[in-house]
C-alpha cells in the first residue's frame, strides 16, 4: 500500500509498505476519503505542538471496513468514520467521561501515524457508523464534532449571542452548530471571502471584518450594547485570543477552541470584573459526533458545504503546499483514494 508521510516541515514523500495485518480489538480500514485540516497545514509548516517528525499525518476521513472480527456493531463493507482521539480509559479524566482529554491521550495522525495511507488499523471503539452518510459526510463529522464540543462546553441558550472568532473550517463549524443550538452568531474574520460563505452558504448574517470596522463597536451595536454572552476563538492565533478578552459580556463566557503554542496573557482586573469564565474545548466526545451526524441525517446542516477543494492522493504532496495560500480560497480540502 502507498503512504504519505511528512519527513520534515515542509516536506512529504511518499513510501510503500505492507498492509497491517489485523489484530485482536481492531478493525482493518481501506482509507475512500481524508479532510485536510489546520493540523496537518501547521505540522507541514512546523509550527504544531505536541509534535514529532516523520508522521503520517491525517485524522478526518471515512473508509470502508475491509477486516474484522466478529463484532455486533461493525462488519465488513461498513462504511465508517473514527473517533481519532485513542484514550487509556482508565485516567481521571477518562473515568469523568472526558476521553477527549484522556491524560495519556493518543491522538491518530498527531501522536502516532495517521490516516495518509491506503489501509489503517484502529480500534473497534473508535469507529463511527451512520449508514444514512456518505463518505464526505462522514469524513467531516471530526472537525464539525470538535465545534460541536466547543458549543456544548458554552452551554448556549436560545437567542443569546455567540461571537465565534475565526471563520476557517473549525469557526465555520462551531458557528454552525451554534446556530442549531439557537444562538444569535456573529461571525468575525479579517478573511472577507469566508465571513461571504458564512453568510451566504450558512445563513449567518451577522459578521465582523477586523480590517473594516472597530470590534467592540460593532459588536455593541450587534448587541444592543450587551457584548457576547459566548465568546469563542477558532483562529489559535495568540494576538487574536488575547483581544478577544475585551469582547465577553459581563457574567459571558471564553472558550478556546484554537491552541496556541506561546502563553497568553489578558488584564486580570477586566477578566475580574466581568466574573468571566474562561475554559479550553480539546477534540469531541462520541456524544460531540452523534449530535453531528443526527444534524446531518435530519438536513439541519449541509457538510458538502464546506468542501471547496478536491485533491487526489497521489497529487497531494504536489499540491499541498497550494491549500496553505489565502488566494486559493480554501475551506476545507477533500483528499479521495479512488
Amino acid at each position: 500500500m502507498r503512504i504519505l508521510t511528512c519527513v520534515k516541515p515542509g516536506e512529504f514523500a511518499y513510501s510503500v509498505a505492507p498492509v497491517p495485518e489485523l489484530k485482536r480489538g481492531y478493525a482493518l480500514i481501506k482509507v475512500k476519503r481524508i479532510g485536510i485540516c489546520g493540523t496537518d497545514l501547521h505540522a507541514f509548516e512546523g509550527t504544531q505542538p505536541f509534535f514529532n517528525y516523520p508522521r503520517v499525518l491525517g485524522h478526518e476521513l471515512s473508509g470502508v471496513v475491509v477486516a474484522i472480527e466478529t463484532h455486533v456493531d461493525y462488519r465488513v463493507g461498513d462504511q465508517v468514520s473514527i473517533i481519532p482521539y485513542f484514550s487509556c480509559g482508565t485516567c481521571f479524566a477518562c473515568s469523568q467521561g472526558k476521553t477527549n482529554c484522556c491524560s495519556s491521550l493518543n491522538v491518530f495522525g498527531v501522536h502516532s501515524d495517521g490516516g495518509m495511507a491506503e489501509f489503517i488499523l484502529v480500534p473497534i471503539d473508535s469507529l463511527f457508523k451512520d449508514k444514512s452518510l456518505s463518505l464526505d459526510a462522514l469524513a467531516l463529522l471530526e472537525p464539525l464534532a470538535i465545534g460541536a464540543h466547543g458549543i456544548k462546553r458554552a452551554q448556549i441558550k436560545p437567542d443569546e449571542f455567540v461571537l465565534v472568532v475565526g471563520a476557517g473550517p473549525i469557526g465555520l463549524g462551531a458557528a454552525a452548530m451554534a446556530t442549531l443550538a439557537g444562538a444569535q452568531v456573529i461571525i468575525q474574520d479579517v478573511n472577507q471571502n469566508r465571513l461571504d460563505f458564512a453568510k451566504d452558504k450558512l445563513h449567518i448574517p451577522l459578521s465582523i471584518n477586523p480590517n473594516l470596522e472597530d470590534v467592540v463597536i460593532a459588536l455593541k451595536e450587534k448587541t444592543h450594547g450587551n457584548m457576547p454572552r459566548v465568546v469563542i476563538d477558532a483562529t489559535g492565533h495568540k494576538k487574536a485570543i488575547e483581544q478577544s478578552f475585551q469582547y465577553i459580556s459581563h457574567g459571558g463566557t471564553y472558550v478556546l477552541i484554537g491552541l496556541q503554542l506561546a502563553e497568553i496573557s489578558f488584564s486580570h482586573p477586566e477578566f475580574h470584573k466581568r466574573e468571566a469564565t474562561l475554559m479550553s474545548s480539546r477534540n469531541a466526545t462520541r456524544e460531540d459526533f452523534q449530535w453531528v451526524s443526527d444534524s446531518i441525517s435530519q438536513k439541519l446542516i449541509d457538510p458538502i458545504l464546506f468542501i471547496s477543494h478536491r485533491i487526489a492522493f497521489e497529487d497531494l504532496a504536489s499540491q499541498f503546499t497550494d491549500l496553505i495560500n489565502p488566494s486559493m480560497g480554501v475551506i476545507k480540502a477533500m483528499v479521495s483514494f479512488e
